[in-house]
């Protein structure tokens, strides 16, 4: 093949890429950003303070973009501006694509920096409770953490597609591939509110507190894995039975759902078994206290921590587990003994 048969044979092979009309007709973005403020704030001295420029440069944009549409975008008056019928048309495309754009833009720059993901699963008392205003605090520590709580009643069937990195419950083994470590074992007294207390004093003994409002914990839909101490398990420790009740005693409430019970006795409408590990910062704050010194501990009941041992080595999950070892030291060594709050 001679050399001009081969440059030939090149450049019918070359593909000519025809001019693309939709982007040579695209006005210019810089324009459109200086009319998207201007539309926004009806005033092209605020639109420029909006984009650090100055108004005159606002203003030679817009013009730029108007003569390049062949069509006025604002009426202009005084100081104040305000759309054109074509303008509204063309700011309401631009606002949106505008809007995905900058979408978009933010999506790249996480991926430069991605965030990661830990799934805690744990009981709707503990996230209520325990673990809620505790999580301002790690927000603020761990900024690079996107915590993802999901809460159950039911730690024995998790959906399915659930495969937490990390649980809080009372079973120690969570599930193939989890590795469990102790936290707290059971700590259970009687708590109510101050208000509550002083308009029923016979309940500073065992005997009126029997025969007061009742807010009780029963099993239905726990599958035996959350707190599992009712009044009657309670007071037959206390060799107390629940069963000579005063005839005229108010009825017990049972309700399934632990952050009820404790809500209604905020709300000073009974008295309820307070977990220490839950309701201790509300005792130590004088929003409940405790009628009697009576307290059932259950040192064989224990809560667990698992953690998913495929994420043992995971950096963020390993901040996450230890931060929260952190947050139970307190629980760990609090004097359950000491005197109730009056």
């Amino acid at each position: 093949m001679t050399f001009s048969q081969a440059n030939r044979l090149q450049k019918r092979m070359v593909k000519h890429t025809e001019p693309d009309q939709t982007l040579i007709k695209m006005p210019s973005l810089r324009a459109v950003k200086a009319f998207v403020a201007a539309a926004r704030y009806q005033n092209f001295t605020r639109a420029a303070e909006a984009l650090c420029v100055t108004q005159a440069a606002i203003s030679r944009q817009i013009r730029d973009l108007e003569e390049h549409l062949g069509a006025e975008l604002f009426n202009r008056s005084g100081r104040a501006v305000e759309l054109t019928p074509a303008g509204a048309i063309f700011f309401d495309a631009v606002q949106l694509s505008f809007t995905n754009i900058a979408q978009a833009a933010e999506r790249i720059r996480h991926t430069d920096t991605p965030r990661q993901r830990v799934t805690l699963c744990c009981s709707p008392a503990f996230a209520n409770f325990w673990l809620g205003p505790k999580l301002p605090i790690f927000f603020a520590a761990h900024p690079q953490i996107d915590l993802n709580v999901v809460v159950t009643q039911n730690f024995l069937t998790l959906e399915n597609g659930l495969t937490p990195d990390i649980l809080i419950c009372k079973v120690s083994k969570s599930g193939q591939g989890y590795v469990s470590q102790p936290l707290v074992c059971d700590v259970i007294y009687p708590v109510c509110t101050p208000q509550y207390l002083e308009r029923h004093p016979q309940i500073r003994t065992l005997e009126g507190l029997r025969d007061t409002a009742l807010l009780n914990l029963s099993p239905f839909g726990r599958s035996q894995v959350a707190e599992h101490v009712d009044w009657k398990v309670w007071f037959g420790y206390q060799d107390i039975d629940l069963q000579r009740r005063d005839a005229e005693a108010p009825l017990l409430f049972n309700a399934n759902d632990y952050s009820l019970l404790i809500q209604l006795a905020q709300q000073h409408q009974g008295v309820a078994l307070g977990w220490h590990y839950l309701v201790a910062p509300l005792v130590e704050q004088g929003v409940l206290v405790r009628p009697v010194d009576e307290t059932l501990v259950h040192r064989d009941t224990l809560h667990y921590l698992s953690l998913h041992e495929a994420k043992s080595h995971d950096p963020s999950c390993t901040i996450v587990r230890e931060w929260l070892l952190d947050q139970f030291d307190w629980s760990l060594h609090e004097d359950v003994d000491a005197e109730p709050g009056a």
